[in-house]
């Protein structure tokens, strides 16, 4: 059941704000249509309650189990990928707070106090995943965010956000590499959503920077110097990048042949394929789908770790503390 909605392409979430609301909170089951790889300009906070399996944030896979909180900052792809049987659902398994750049932006121009928060705002490009007791605590303030109401409601987002925002070092893990800034601006963040939009439209096909200039309305000198400088990246690195991390998605949660794995990731050619997964990960595609957890990965992408399919939960070791 879960496999339709794995091989779907990763799309731009457009997320709806209500007038009436500063923030987004829901929970949802798994699957469902709206538990798929994309990604979107809010920032997001993303609680599993129950379940185990694996994640894929920006460039980077790992496993997950009941208690992970994650932060996720604007424009990263992500997405979490239960372990089912045949027809099961996770019933509840996620809750989610989604808010705006702008929003926090409005709040800390007049409450200094939300400085802390702005750093680790900023910080979030990585993705960055929480255990222990911070984990524990922010499960409880994301909770109590969906029962309460008005004044309460906003005072738990706050609680949140300073919960995760004094994170011991050791309760903390940024995830993915450095690849996407949150500071572009203008010119350079409306460079980096045509351009992520374009990519994620067309991961399997031949992809164009002239395509991607185009849909930016702009020249391809222009398009590449603010894509590089807003996201860190040039274009044709990105473009490998996602494409990598969509074949790394794809050899651990499904069994298609490495040669049908190349062909839907964009690679006609399977050994250029082959050399270009090993430079991004360390090891070739068939050592990496062999990983389990008695062979750790000897690379240095530090969450090849993702086939450590029954992973500990966050909570077992924070006895005592409510959640």
């Amino acid at each position: 059941m879960a496999a339709r909605f794995l091989e779907r392409p990763a799309t731009r979430e457009v997320i709806r704000h209500l007038p009436s609301e500063s923030f987004r909170w829901l929970e949802h089951d798994y699957p469902s249509e709206i538990a798929r790889w994309n990604y979107h300009p809010e920032y997001e906070l993303h609680l599993i309650r129950h379940g185990t399996g694996s994640y894929i944030i920006g460039d980077q896979v790992g496993p997950f189990g009941p208690g992970q909180v994650a932060l996720i900052g604007p424009g990263v792809p992500h997405d979490w990928m239960s372990d089912l049987q045949t027809d099961e659902v996770v019933y509840n398994r996620d809750v989610v707070l989604q808010f705006t750049g702008e929003w926090f932006e409005r709040c800390a121009s007049t409450l200094p106090e939300l400085n802390p928060v702005r750093a680790l705002l900023e910080s979030s490009s990585r993705g960055i995943i929480f255990t222990g007791s911070t984990a524990a605590r922010a499960a409880a303030e994301l909770e109590l965010i969906g029962t309460a109401q008005g004044a309460r409601k906003v005072s738990h987002v706050f609680a949140v956000l300073a919960t995760l925002a004094e994170a011991p070092v050791n309760e903390k893990a940024f995830v993915a590499r450095e690849w996407f800034s949150t500071a572009g601006q203008g010119d350079g963040r409306s460079a980096v959503e045509a351009g992520l939009a374009y990519i994620f439209d067309n991961l399997s096909t031949r992809i164009r920077m002239s395509d991607a200039a185009r849909l930016a309305h702009m020249s391809e000198p222009t398009f590449s110097k603010y894509f590089k400088k807003s996201s860190g990246l040039t274009f044709s690195a990105m473009v490998k990048k996602l494409r990598i991390a969509n074949a790394c998605r794809l050899l651990a949660q499904t069994d298609d042949p490495i040669a049908s794995v190349s062909l839907g990731v964009g690679y006609a050619n399977l050994a250029n394929f082959n050399r270009q997964f090993h430079t991004e990960v360390g090891m070739t595609p068939s050592r990496y789908r062999r990983l389990d957890a008695t062979e750790p990965p000897t690379g240095q992408t530090p969450s090849l770790d993702l086939k450590t399919r029954r992973p500990p939960s966050i909570l077992e070791s924070t006895a005592g503390i409510p959640v």
